[in-house]
């Protein structure tokens, strides 16, 4: 079964062939734009959240794991395989006709992919990427989106019970271009299925939106990272995003590498950089964790870490101006536990962190908003 999400104003759109690879910089050509909401809000589909591609009934020369790979899509001319020319991306084969009479595909043909989102939540924009696909991507995609708890099979996704919104109609879409859609569907989705009308290739999809935890999981959690973006936190602003962004410091796990945080031009000035992250709901911190990881010439000299209660509220500081060492982990109790809804890591003079970790619970204020939250986004 399937309903309609209402449309807003759509971003640019790219339409028809791109011209064929000659040579040099595979991305000079590359048609995109600045969608805002790539900006403001964190990708759902982001394989180090947990996202993942689960079925597809095609891929015949190119798997679908490829949606969702962190990087941006890679080109080798010369990479042949032997079912053809190897692409960093999903693509199927060429769809047919019934008889030498009726060559060409059917008009409701199409191919598709399901993605377990990586963490659930409200989707606000997507952009299906079809770089260096240039002659062989999709006519035209459509997305829909499902919300099923648990750990669903592919096949029970694909049950007649199973009730999708449809978030983009059936759009053209241009080779060689990140294809943006903005999304006005008010509901927690878990699931994408993704449609390309009739076959083609698509190299990248990207979801964005807003995280939308469930309640009853982080109350038997007890104490978690309140900042996480996992756990429905987020960096809302920073002074400088010159190497890495801010986000960087709340997405799981540790760092793997330098650009796996956040790091800072170097200043030349007697002023300090900053982040402000809201948090999943108004808690009370009992803990504080920077980590450094990687960054050993550029890591933050000093750090302190304050919150506030509410969008007015005055910031107090709940770790003082403390130094950091070097792909170091640092950890601090707090003597008493802090109650905010917004925190705010200052580093002086400059550098970067890799991570930055607030443990405590949701009051019972902060719960409750939260479950009542869970229970309209629900459907």
């Amino acid at each position: 079964m399937t309903v309609t999400a209402q449309q807003p104003s759509t971003p640019p759109r790219f339409t028809g062939d791109a011209a064929p690879y000659g040579g040099g910089d595979p991305y000079a050509d590359y048609r995109t734009a600045d969608f805002a909401f790539t900006h403001d809000h964190p990708d759902l589909a982001d394989r180090r959240l947990g996202a993942g591609v689960i079925a597809a009934n095609d891929e015949f020369f190119a798997e679908r794991e490829n949606l969702l790979l962190p990087h941006r899509a890679e080109f080798e001319p010369g990479r042949f395989g032997h079912k053809g020319k190897i692409m960093d991306g999903w693509e199927t084969c060429r769809r047919r006709g019934t008889s030498a009479e009726d060559p060409w595909p059917a008009a409701d043909d199409h191919d598709w992919a399901l993605i377990r989102l990586g963490t659930p939540g409200v989707i606000r924009g997507i952009v299906v990427d079809t770089a260096h696909f240039r002659g062989n991507y999709p006519q035209a995609v459509s997305v829909e989106a499902t919300s099923v708890p648990g750990n669903p099979a592919p096949e029970d996704l694909l049950g007649d019970d199973v009730k999708w919104t449809t978030l983009v109609p059936i759009t053209p879409v241009g080779g060689h271009a990140a294809n943006g859609f903005l999304v006005s569907a008010p509901q927690r989705f878990t699931h994408l299925r993704l449609n390309q009308h009739p076959d083609g290739g698509v190299a990248r999809l990207r979801v964005h939106g807003e995280i939308v935890p469930d309640p009853e999981w982080l109350a038997t959690l007890g104490t978690f990272d309140v900042a996480a973006l996992e756990n429905g936190g987020r960096a809302e602003d920073s002074s400088d995003r010159f190497y890495s962004p801010a986000a960087n410091t709340v997405r799981p796990g540790r760092s793997q590498r330098m650009d796996d945080g956040w790091e800072t031009r170097r200043r030349r000035d007697r002023g300090h950089d900053w982040i402000t992250y809201r948090l999943t709901e108004q808690a009370l911190v009992r803990a504080v964790e920077i980590d450094t990881a990687y960054l050993k010439g550029n890591s933050a000299g000093w750090a302190s870490v304050s919150v506030r209660d509410g969008e007015s509220g005055e910031w107090t500081e709940i770790l003082p101006r403390t130094r950091l060492q070097p792909d170091t982990n640092h950890r601090f109790p707090l003597p008493a536990p802090a109650v905010g809804t917004h925190a705010r890591v200052d580093i002086h003079p400059d550098g970067g962190i890799s991570r930055l970790r607030l443990f405590g619970s949701l009051t019972e204020a902060g719960a409750s908003r939260l479950a009542a939250r869970y229970r309209e986004l629900d459907g």
